[in-house]
Formats: structure tokens, C-alpha cells, sequence
């Protein structure tokens, strides 16, 4: 095991980056793995999250403050007992820590990451595709972390709408719902059908039917409160409005977008009692040139010249 990496730190004045080229590589605590990554992945706001990280010139700590990394366990700290070394996982970084700066980020050649944030990936799988599975699978914990009970557990088996049920972020989020224990209802084209039941889906709706979002309004008996949207274009999320229920009872309604609609403003303001949000994690851009182009992406997105609601992913080690 080395004893130095490459990494790219945040510059000693506090902005921009450098490649730095005898980073420390850290030593796994009790519960976390030593991760070799082979790739990482960020969105547009992980480009905020690495703004103002200065290092140390004599110990220069590595940044990457994102959810999504992929790699092989290099090493196994106390306690862990669901990885062994060489091991393929999916992975989080939570960045530098201001209490404890051996934990760096991701953007480095290995990376620490908590045994209980990780998961094993297939061998069919390659490191690329694996980080980019990540963020859906961080958003739909989330959601249900958020709206759900002490134990993480939906309150009176509450119904979500997912728009787009037969695309990738829907399948996988009907899934993850459903093992909340959520009940998803979706909308789909009438040949999806049987593949969104399969996943999870209680009941199917034609997204082409002009009456779509009035007939999930009656099947809900004007009570959905949640809805996650996967087409995310103007008439996916004008659909959602129309099945999204009054809120009589006082509770809040919720919208949200895997990407925002060319007239997501306008359509938000039909419904003041529905709270809306985007995600801004549409689909996937592979960018190539490894640690020496991760400084130009994240200045990429800053300036536009990256699509700016795409994850990047960039493979560290082909």
C-alpha cells in the first residue's frame, strides 16, 4: 500500500484546485473502508460544495465533496464486516471534515468511504455506469428519510407518484419506495405495464391520455401528496399538478423533478399549495483525462462549457 497519492486539493489561498502529487493516503477508521477509485461522479452543486477547501501545503487534504464514487476495497478499518479487500462498491465521500482532516474527498486515488453508505456492485457492471446509478440511489433514500417516520418507514403506507415508471430512475425508484414501504403508483405507455408492476407499481396510468393526472386525482381520492417525476418536461409536471391532491387536511404537497421544465416556473405558480423542487441530475455526461481533467470539469460547470444538469462522470483508472 502507498504511502502518498495523487489527489486534487483545494489551492493554499482558499479557491480554485491543484493536483497535488504526494496527498496522504488515509487510514481507514473503525467502520470505514480504504477505497482504490477507479471513478467519480458530481453534479452541478458539488461544484459549491468544493468552493473555499484550502490545504495545508506539508499535508494536503484531497476534495470531492459528492455523493458517487466507484472502486476496490484497499483496505478495511475495525469492525467492517460486509467488505472484504478487492471487493467492487459503490461508495460516498462526505469531504474534508473540519473536525478531522483525514478524511478527504473522492477526487483522489483512493478514498474513505462509511461501510453503512456502501454497496457491493456487480461484476458485469463497469465503475462508470456503477457512479451513475449513485445519485438516484441517494435521492430516493432521502425522500423517504425525509417523509417518512422515526424508522424511516412511511406513514399510512402514503401513495407517490412516479412519472416516467418504465424509465431507469423510475424502475429504480419504484423499487426503493416500495421497500419503504410506500405504495408507488405510475405512468407509463399501456406496454409498460406489466414491467412497472413487476417493480412495485400498484396501479398503472397512460401518461398519452389526455385525462391522466384527473383520473390519478380520483384514484388517490384527491389525497396524493407526493410526486416524483422522471420525464420532468412541461407536460409530465403539469400532469403531476392535476393529480396531486388539495391538501384539505392541512398537509403539505410535494413536486419533485429529476430536471426543471422549460416552464417549470410558470406551472408552479398554478399551485401555491404544492412545494416544487428539481434535483438538477439529468442523465450522464463520461468525461475522459482522469485527476488531471477533474479541475477543468468542475470549472466546466461553473462556466457552462459542461451541461449543466448532467452528472459527470470521469474514470480515474481505465
Amino acid at each position: 500500500m502507498p504511502y502518498t497519492m495523487r489527489a486534487l486539493v483545494g489551492a493554499g489561498t482558499g479557491s480554485g484546485y491543484q493536483l497535488a502529487q504526494d496527498a496522504p493516503v488515509p487510514v481507514p477508521p473503525p467502520g470505514m473502508l480504504l477505497v482504490r477509485v477507479h471513478s467519480v461522479a458530481f453534479n452541478p452543486r458539488d461544484t459549491h460544495k468544493t468552493a473555499g477547501y484550502s490545504s495545508n501545503a506539508a499535508t494536503p487534504i484531497s476534495i470531492g465533496v459528492n455523493y458517487n464514487f466507484a472502486g476496490t476495497v484497499a483496505a478495511l478499518g475495525e469492525g467492517v464486516t460486509r467488505f472484504k479487500v478487492d471487493d467492487r462498491v459503490i461508495a460516498c465521500s462526505f469531504g474534508p471534515d473540519a473536525t478531522d482532516k483525514r478524511n478527504g474527498g473522492a477526487f483522489a486515488e483512493f478514498a474513505l468511504a462509511e461501510q453503512d453508505s456502501s454497496c457491493h456492485v456487480l461484476d458485469t457492471m463497469d465503475f462508470a455506469e456503477a457512479c451513475s446509478i449513485s445519485m438516484g440511489l441517494v435521492t430516493m433514500s432521502q425522500l423517504s428519510m425525509t417523509h417518512g417516520d422515526g424508522d424511516n418507514n412511511s406513514k399510512n403506507n402514503t401513495t407517490v407518484l412516479i412519472s416516467g415508471g418504465a424509465t431507469p430512475s423510475g424502475i429504480l425508484a419504484m423499487q426503493l419506495l416500495k421497500m419503504a414501504s410506500y405504495t408507488p403508483i405510475v405512468t407509463c405507455a399501456p406496454s409498460d405495464d406489466d414491467l412497472c408492476r413487476k417493480h412495485g407499481a400498484a396501479a398503472c396510468f397512460d401518461d398519452r391520455s389526455p385525462a391522466c393526472g384527473a383520473d390519478m386525482r380520483v384514484h388517490t381520492d384527491n389525497g396524493l401528496l407526493y410526486a416524483l417525476d422522471c420525464t420532468a418536461d412541461d407536460v409530465s409536471m403539469k400532469m403531476c399538478y392535476e393529480a396531486i391532491g388539495s391538501g384539505s387536511d392541512g398537509s403539505a404537497s410535494y413536486y419533485f423533478g429529476l430536471k426543471k421544465p422549460a416552464n417549470a416556473t410558470a406551472i408552479k405558480y398554478t399551485r401555491r399549495d404544492v412545494r416544487a423542487d428539481w434535483t438538477l441530475a439529468e442523465g450522464v455526461q463520461v468525461l475522459d483525462g482522469g485527476l488531471d481533467n477533474l479541475s477543468a470539469a468542475l470549472e466546466g460547470l461553473k462556466t457552462g462549457s459542461a451541461h449543466n444538469t448532467k452528472n459527470l462522470v470521469v474514470p480515474l483508472m481505465v
